[in-house]
């Protein structure tokens, strides 16, 4: 899925090439794809882009229109929609297409979505409609690049693991780069967030600072336009379970889920208990 890092790379790709550029067309091929109808999305034919900007896991596309004043594409890619800068393609038949762009210099932005569920969106909105979008007004704080005092923050009975996931608590964490962050911090994906000492909270909150610079530094090393379908993933525990741990050489573990895998290391995270397949049974006490 792509997170913070992912989506600050985009945008920074995107608000190098987009802003200035004019649209000559927008279309929706996957039709489920849009969640606004006023106004239509035909309001970008013969926009022009003004900036593109992230918040939390959303890309805000900027454009100026003589219809209908600024307009902004809110995109959502969730779990597996991709977007591509890229030249334009001669045919349509593209089954992943979901929304189409064209530019008049021969390129296209192309958001593409891989896998069935059909679940990345956009919407165009007006700033009325900016304004009043839910998706934008319960996001919680940004992780980066300066996250907020996380002690009140995730003063919650809940798991971190579940806390720092949820974008109405701190927004742009995801499953990668949650367990990078936990493991950097030396806290189990389980304790409670109104367990953390003090100590532990300003661990906490550096490590996210760090880790996310640091994957961030390496996408602007390695991520250029055209943008790619599939990232670097320069992760160190996420879905390494069964090599060392990058620190101490302990053997890292997992907690498998219906979907995803949560990685961790028994001797610098849970003091050496083995948290049981969640698949099977409920966690060890």
């Amino acid at each position: 899925m792509p997170e913070l890092p992912e989506m600050e790379i985009v945008a920074r790709r995107l608000a190098a090439a987009l802003p200035g550029q004019a649209i000559e067309s927008a279309m929706t091929p996957g039709i489920n794809v849009l969640k606004t109808f006023d106004p239509p999305l035909s309001a970008l034919d013969g926009a022009t882009f003004t900036d593109v900007r992230r918040r939390g896991k959303l890309l805000l596309l900027e454009a100026s229109t003589a219809s209908h004043g600024p307009l902004t594409l809110l995109t959502h890619l969730m779990s597996a929609g991709r977007l591509q800068l890229q030249p334009k393609r001669g045919s349509l038949r593209d089954k992943t297409a979901r929304v189409l762009i064209r530019l008049p210099d021969d390129h296209e932005l192309r958001l593409r979505e891989f896998g069935t569920k059909q679940a990345a969106w956009v919407k165009l909105l007006t700033l009325d409609g900016l304004e009043e979008e839910d998706s934008l007004r319960t996001l919680g704080p940004e992780a980066w690049p300066d996250p907020p005092e996380l002690g009140e923050l995730l003063a919650s009975p809940r798991p971190l693991h579940s806390l720092l996931r949820d974008q109405q608590v701190i927004a742009g964490i995801g499953r990668t780069w949650v367990d990078e962050i936990l493991h950097a911090a030396k806290l189990s994906p389980f304790k409670r967030g109104d367990d953390l000492t003090e100590r532990e909270a300003k661990a906490l909150r550096d490590a996210m600072a760090g880790e996310l610079q640091r994957v961030l530094d390496v996408y602007e090393d390695t991520v250029r336009l055209p943008l790619p379908e599939k990232f670097p993933k320069p992760t160190r525990v996420h879905a390494h379970q069964g090599e060392p741990c990058p620190r101490c050489e302990t053997v890292l573990e997992a907690v498998f889920y219906e979907d995803y895998v949560m990685t961790y290391c028994p001797h610098c995270q849970t003091e050496g208990r083995i948290l049981k397949d969640r698949r099977l049974s409920r966690l060890l006490k």
